[in-house]
């Protein structure tokens, strides 16, 4: 049997965790066919079929495919860490570098924390992925990704938290809401109004806990798991919502005019930061992002987010 590629492992990873050929040449910036095109050479030399293919669901792992699809993983998690050595011993910093980061606000900080990375080290190559807090935490554990940018909410034991900035909630309303002209309100001002919940693992939790710190209950009419889908129905008067990330636009996608208003009392607020495995930070890349992302929040270059440096 000829020899299997790591590109070939990357891109049969990237479809079994998208099951599908066209988000996984999204996610590598490469086209469909070079994909589809690496899929069949690999069930070719390994001989068997790595895919279901369903015309309405995508693909999906065969039993074969799953278990080559896990041992891919380890191996491309042994690559990065080929790299980091390497790195390490030539005190470059190179390879690969896989980030996650909260979708919350991953729109508002991530390209341009990328990008601003990437043009100081143009030899490190940066895969991005918008997972939820419980994502991050799985895919941290499980080595798919090296470092997240999340916030400090309900984090394992086994990883560690760097905090960035710290973040306060506040209101998010209609522009003619009966509160919206408000300096400030309260979760009692809140508790019987109607409340569009951004429902998103742990995230609503979080928010969930700021009523029953104050003894209150929401009054939840709506719940989504897409921030821009709860902007535009905030802005169309279906209720307010709650967030900790502002952003720099005070419309909704749709158009709709929006209000921000903080909320006062004893309310917990959020740290944003850098979330990694114990002893990732050996890793001269991964160092050099953690650093990175220290200057950005001493320079201000993450003023668009709000809140209190940390760092």
């Amino acid at each position: 049997m000829s020899r299997l590629t790591l590109r070939q492992l990357e891109y049969l990873v990237a479809v079994g965790e998208t099951g599908s050929i066209v988000r996984a040449a999204d996610r590598l910036n490469v086209s469909s066919p070079s994909i589809s095109s690496a899929i069949t050479q690999l069930e070719e030399k390994l001989a068997i079929s790595l895919f279901v293919r369903q015309h309405a669901q995508g693909l999906s792992l065969t039993r074969g495919g799953q278990r080559v699809f896990e041992q891919a993983r380890l191996v491309l998690s042994g690559a990065r860490e080929i790299a980091n050595i390497a790195a390490d011993i030539s005190e470059s910093t190179r390879g690969p570098l896989a980030i996650g980061c909260l979708l919350t606000f991953a729109q508002l900080v991530l390209p341009r924390m990328r990008r601003g990375f990437e043009s100081g080290f143009p030899d490190v190559r940066i895969v991005q992925k918008e997972l939820n807090q419980a994502e991050i935490f799985n895919a941290l554990q499980r080595s798919e990704i090296d470092v997240a940018l999340t916030y400090d909410m309900d984090i394992p034991t086994d990883l560690k938290f760097i905090g960035l900035v710290r973040l306060h909630p506040f209101a998010l309303l209609h522009a003619e809401h009966e509160l919206a002209n408000k300096p400030a309100i309260s979760i009692e001002d809140l508790a019987g109004l109607p409340m569009i919940l951004l429902d998103l693992p742990i995230s609503a939790d979080y928010f969930l806990s700021l009523f029953e710190t104050s003894q209150q209950k929401p009054r939840i009419v709506e719940r989504t798991r897409d921030m821009a889908v709860m902007r535009s129905m905030v802005g169309n008067a279906f209720g307010y919502s709650i967030a900790n990330v502002r952003p720099q636009s005070d419309m909704s996608p749709d158009g709709s005019p929006l209000v921000y208003v903080p909320i006062s009392g004893p309310v917990r607020s959020l740290r944003m930061g850098l979330l990694t495995t114990s002893g990732a930070e050996k890793s001269r890349t991964v160092s050099a992002f953690i650093d990175y992302a220290r200057e950005q929040v001493r320079s201000g270059a993450l003023r668009a987010i709000g809140g209190e440096a940390l760092t």
